[in-house]
């Protein structure tokens, strides 16, 4: 299984912010910070924004902050949010739909492997994602390098 782009972004940009201490990042700052379009990091903090996990202020003095819904809110709901309840494989689309569709076993056991996936990621917070090593490496991305 892989991720969608947005979902990535989405973990990657919640994780940043969790770490920011107070400050406020634009999302133009979190974009260029992920080398990301600034198209795509707009689109998906409008999703965050929308489901309460960020706090999206325009203007002087603005920029992103986490809700305390978002400090709280589980890896995993955050994934399902992003990635839908869509089935791992397409057995009705296209043209033409699969011959197996209605005697195959495989569709439900990618269901229930999707849902295996999900639940593991459930108990896990945003706390959990950036413990150490990781909080300290993201608070040094986009900061400009030391001379050697």
């Amino acid at each position: 299984m892989r991720l969608l782009r947005s979902t990535d972004l989405a973990l990657r940009l919640l994780m940043r912010l969790a770490v920011a201490e107070g400050a406020t990042p634009t999302t133009r700052e979190v974009a260029a910070d992920m080398d990301v379009p600034y198209t795509h990091a707009a689109k998906v903090v409008a999703e965050l924004q929308h489901q309460g996990l960020v706090d999206a202020r325009r203007g002087r003095g603005g920029g992103l902050a986490l809700t305390d819904k978002g400090r709280t809110a589980s890896v995993g709901a955050v994934v399902r949010s992003f990635e839908g309840d869509g089935d791992v494989v397409d057995c009705e689309g296209g043209a033409a739909p699969c011959p197996l569709h209605s005697a195959c076993r495989l569709r439900g056991a990618l269901r229930r492997a999707q849902e295996a996936f999900f639940a593991s990621l459930d108990p896990l917070t945003l706390g959990d994602m950036v413990a150490a090593p990781t909080g300290p490496l993201l608070l040094q991305i986009g900061r400009p390098s030391s001379p050697a």
